[in-house]
């Protein structure tokens, strides 16, 4: 029987290290593909928290922004009504000063009238008398006229307060006003600080004096109802109104001296009316 003959092939050298080599490579290929895949998370995670902080800033500063515009808002409504307010007083202002412009020009106009009238009487009384007698009558009365002329002229030289009033200045100016016959003065001099003093129907109490700057500061007390007046100065008239009157009372103080002034109260003699109705009434 004849030998049998087995033929072994053995594998080639090359094998087992190409085998070596990608194991290796693969093992390489996975612990990249782990390593991009943990950064990949960090960055996202990263990238995440960076996300919620700025959103988170911004929602602070939206709300401090809401917050700033609502404060804003609100300074204008406040700013809106202020003006409101000031236009307002600012019209009643402007409209009481421009009565009382137009009473005063009314009055220049009606004292203007009444010299025109008196100028117009005498000349025609001239012209149609002719006998002695009558013309030194008429002489007579051309010297009446040009006194009350004169005294006229002398009253519109004077200064008027805001309500269209004239404002006298000393005793003889007092007396001119007094002869228009419009209101009724009462003179008065207080010496002496806090002592109230009744000067017609209100009682004046000189508080202090600042005889350099010609200014002083009184209380007014009328009606149980105290006016406290600061500050003013001379031939500044004070205005104020009793309870059922229309038109005010003012009092002036027209001359300072050391813890000492003098001035008047004037007294419209339209405001009589009610007084006196009110003590008819009461008998």
């Amino acid at each position: 029987m004849a030998d049998e003959y087995t033929e072994t092939k053995s594998a080639p050298s090359w094998q087992l290290p190409a085998i070596v080599v990608l194991g290796l490579v693969a093992i390489g290929g996975l612990a990249f593909g782990w390593n991009a895949s943990t950064k990949l998370d960090a960055t996202k995670q990263d990238v995440a928290t960076q996300l919620k902080t700025t959103q988170s800033s911004i929602e602070q500063d939206m709300s401090s922004l809401k917050d700033r515009l609502m404060q804003t808002e609100k300074t204008n409504t406040d700013l809106q009504g202020d003006l409101k307010v000031v236009t307002g007083k600012l019209k009643i202002t402007q409209g009481q000063l421009k009565k009382a412009r137009e009473e005063a020009t009314k009055a220049n106009e009606e004292t203007t009238g009444k010299i025109s009238a008196l100028d117009t009487s005498v000349h025609t009384e001239l012209a149609t008398k002719a006998a002695t007698e009558d013309v030194k009558n008429v002489d007579s009365k051309v010297g009446v006229v040009r006194t009350d002329l004169d005294s006229t002229r002398e009253d519109l030289k004077m200064a008027r307060s805001e309500m269209g009033t004239l404002i006298a200045r000393n005793h003889d100016e007092i007396d001119q006003l007094r002869r228009l016959g419009e209101r009724d003065y009462i003179e008065f001099t207080i010496a002496g600080k806090n002592k109230p003093e009744k000067v017609g129907n209100v009682t004046v109490e000189l508080k202090a004096v600042n005889e350099k700057k010609g200014q002083y500061s009184v209380n007014l007390t009328s009606e149980d109802r105290l006016l406290q007046k600061k500050n003013r100065a001379m031939n500044e008239p004070i205005f104020f109104y009793l309870h059922g009157t229309k038109i005010p009372q003012e009092l002036v103080i027209n001359k300072v001296g050391k813890d000492t002034v003098s001035g008047y109260v004037s007294i419209p003699k339209a405001n009589s009316a009610p007084a006196a109705s009110a003590s008819t009434s009461g008998n």
